[in-house]
């Protein structure tokens, strides 16, 4: 684990903490090791640092590619950030994953895609379904809330108060995610089961 992310962490649990009276609970459902997709609900900007600050593992994000420029470049990609091009996984950002992943470490996947408007979880799309199958890793599901209260859509500044908590579930194996029998919506139905289990966090 960079200095730098270890740092981030430490100053984001810090501030999450203080200003948001955050609560998290099954870290002891994180893998000491092998990678994994970290899968959340997705309500606020806010939500990559909290999630983030007490995982234990070198977690990986994704990023617009065209904040990758200058200062907050040089910052966002030791942050292990994965530049992306309008939130679209093009082929160059499934290999950069899938080379994180073959590496045995972890990234954090938002099923829905994009932020919700009032913290409502949303349809997932397909590409944790096309993630789970092409690496073959575990996913691991978890929830976040009161972030969208923090900082949500429309927001500028964050409300200091608002309480977050994050709730990780179980870990997730591939073939308990892969239906055999379906072929058609595969990438899909893997994604729709991995959003019930985060509904049920």
């Amino acid at each position: 684990m960079k200095i730098i992310y270890r740092l981030a962490q430490i100053i984001s649990y810090q501030y999450f903490k203080i200003f948001h009276r955050i609560e998290i609970s099954g870290l002891e459902n994180i893998p000491a090791q092998g990678s994994f997709i970290l899968a959340c609900n997705h309500a606020s900007f806010f939500d990559p640092p909290a999630i983030g600050c007490k995982i234990p593992r070198n977690l990986h994000y994704f990023a617009r590619s065209s904040l990758f420029r200058g200062p907050l470049g040089f910052l966002i990609k030791n942050l292990n950030s994965i530049p992306v091009n309008r939130d679209q996984l093009d082929l160059g950002t499934l290999r950069t994953i899938l080379r994180i992943l073959k590496n045995g470490d972890p990234i954090l996947v938002f099923p829905e895609g994009t932020r919700s408007q009032k913290g409502k979880l949303q349809e997932a799309q397909k590409g944790l379904g096309l993630l789970v199958v092409k690496s073959g890793a575990s996913v691991i599901p978890a929830r976040i809330s009161g972030t969208n209260e923090v900082l949500g859509k429309g927001m500028i500044f964050p409300r200091l108060g608002r309480k977050v908590e994050l709730r990780l579930g179980k870990e997730i194996h591939k073939n308990q995610l892969i239906d055999t029998d379906v072929i058609k919506e595969r990438y899909q139905n893997i994604s729709d089961k991995v959003m019930s289990e985060i509904s049920l966090l």
